[in-house]
């Protein structure tokens, strides 16, 4: 997953302004307690965020590899 496809996974779950208070503040156990956005600035890999998110908020297995870009929304 490119930095690019998770910050789309994220408008696409959270809502485009609402994703980046998610990122900011949301800690996430699986990262070392650090939120999204502390885990991208310190080179953790995009998917490995994103399934930190996903875990965090319960949400479905099914969007765990994130937004494909020809899935409808």
């Amino acid at each position: 997953m490119k930095l690019s496809e998770f910050w789309r996974s994220m408008d696409d779950e959270f809502g485009a302004g609402y994703a980046r208070v998610v990122a900011s503040q949301t800690v996430l156990d699986r990262v070392e307690n650090r939120t999204a956005q502390e885990a991208l600035d310190d080179g953790v890999r995009p998917l490995d965020v994103w399934q930190a998110v996903c875990a965090q908020h319960d949400l479905p297995r099914h969007r765990w590899l994130g937004t494909d870009v020809g899935e409808p929304k």
